[in-house]
């Protein structure tokens, strides 16, 4: 199918967004390929809408020819979840030009902003008024805040402040029959029927398009500290960060777990940033305290932490950060993880979490089962330890065709790590969501009743399926 079968639906979408908001030829891979250029993808056309009426409008137009839509905020997902197939029959409803920071109240404590909000910029507007927006992620400078609540985002302060759910109070949502849910209250209690705005985070917009949202904000914090530590285990790790909870409370915000093989491919790649102490142990901890009474009473926390984490021995080494650049710059090495794999050629990625207590377990198990089957496979661990989240990826035999391995070897892979992440009672998507990468695997790995009713759902909301269909269920 091509656009010329579709005249009279592009024609009322350029009456509804204007011509130039309606994108059919040239290069629109920028829309149509997934962010780890692993598809390419062909659409219809590529719509952007500037308002929620705009959106309303042309979810009625896409229902009335029978034509599926995709919605895309800033199409930095890693599951393939918002980009077209190659059927050339979907149209890509992209948020980025609803952007606006429509209203803050500082004595509600919210701000309410439109789906296309780049994160980072949300940021900066919750921070010029004071205060602090906590979701945090190494894409924030062009993931948009409706993908985040549509996958329910994780990031590097979950630990804290809970995933892109627990931050969002209210949305606001176009339904598949092109209505409008105004549903933007502030109220933190609510309790009158179901939760329909936790049936649409994380739905990945399969039920509905998020087009603005009111979060929950925070006082800025008085001080904020990093440190770095080398740990001889993990189970090591894992009693850091018990020691921490009783160290620092509430103010725990960060702790995040790097295998010794993951810095260095930044150290290889990336020497510039002078990963600390990655070759004196096996695993290395970052970790952040953020404090509402002084830089003194922080460092005072941390100094006792460390004490006692030397003590018990699980810490062998640490450096804390002296100011805000030493600081950035641990988490700018964190953060290189992914990019510096990248640079290493393709690998297999995995967003998995496990029960804290029973991620070394989990891990030991597992590296053995990956090490027999696959002689010389290196093994990329990070992630976020402090809410059970890891990225345990899959990288090629040193000297191998890395294109060819994940080519040959990633059904082979995901289902030794994923039985194993089933053994443990874990889930195969900690942050990333379903996408269309891991649809047919949550059909192994979900319990049927649980899939019964997720189907239930999608049929009673969008029984055209008409919302980035093959996305978490088939119909």
């Amino acid at each position: 199918m091509t656009s010329i079968q579709h005249p009279v639906l592009l024609e009322e979408l350029r009456r509804i967004t204007g011509p130039s908001h309606v994108l059919c030829d040239g290069d629109l891979s920028a829309y149509t390929q997934d962010w780890r250029k692993r598809t390419q993808g062909k659409a219809l056309a590529v719509v952007r809408p500037a308002s929620v009426e705009e959106v309303a409008a042309s979810v009625k137009a896409c229902a009335a020819a029978g034509v599926s839509l995709v919605p895309q905020g800033g199409n930095t997902g890693l599951a393939v979840g918002s980009v077209p197939d190659e059927s050339g029959t979907q149209v890509v409803l992209s948020l980025q030009r609803m952007n606006a920071v429509r209203a803050i109240d500082t004595a509600n404590l919210t701000l309410t902003v439109e789906a296309g909000c780049i994160l980072q910029n949300l940021q900066d507007a919750a921070e010029k008024a004071g205060f602090l927006f906590p979701l945090s992620l190494a894409a924030e400078g062009s993931c948009t805040i409706g993908g985040n609540l549509a996958t329910n985002a994780g990031g590097t302060q979950v630990v804290r402040y809970g995933n892109a759910r627990d931050l969002c109070l209210g949305l606001e949502v176009v339904t598949a029959q092109g209505e409008i849910w105004h549903g933007l209250s502030g109220l933190r209690k609510d309790n009158t029927g179901y939760d329909l705005r936790d049936l649409f985070v994380g739905s990945e917009g399969t039920l509905g398009i998020i087009t603005a949202a009111t979060l929950k904000l925070y006082p800025q914090p008085a001080a904020r500290l990093t440190a770095w530590a080398a740990v001889p285990s993990m189970d090591a790790a894992v009693t850091l960060l018990g020691l921490a909870h009783q160290h620092l409370g509430a103010g725990l915000s960060g702790f995040e777990v790097m295998g010794q093989f993951a810095l260095s491919l930044v150290d290889k790649h990336f020497a510039q940033l002078r990963v600390p102490l990655f070759k004196e142990a096996p695993w290395c901890v970052l970790l952040e305290n953020s404090d509402h009474e002084s830089e003194a009473h922080a460092r005072t926390q941390f100094e006792g932490l460390l004490e006692t984490a030397f003590e018990q021995g699980c810490v062998s080494d640490a450096v804390v950060a002296e100011n805000l650049a030493q600081a950035h710059q641990l988490w700018h090495i964190r953060e290189n993880i992914p990019l510096a794999q990248a640079e290493e050629g393709l690998n297999i990625k995995h967003d998995i979490s496990i029960a804290v207590s029973r991620i070394p377990e989990f891990v030991e198990a597992t590296d053995a089962l990956l090490r027999q089957h696959i002689e010389g496979v290196r093994l990329v661990n990070f992630g976020h330890l402090g809410d059970g989240n890891l990225h345990y990826n899959v990288q090629a035999p040193e000297g191998g065709d890395a294109k060819a391995f994940l080519r040959d070897r990633e059904e082979e892979v995901n289902t030794l790590v994923y039985d194993s992440v089933a053994r443990f009672d874990g889930s195969i998507s900690a942050e990333h969501g379903v996408g269309s990468l891991k649809t047919d695997k949550l059909a192994i790995y979900k319990s049927p009743v649980a899939l019964s009713m997720m189907h239930a759902i999608k049929g009673a909301l969008d029984p055209r399926n008409i919302m980035n269909p093959g996305r978490i269920v088939r119909l």
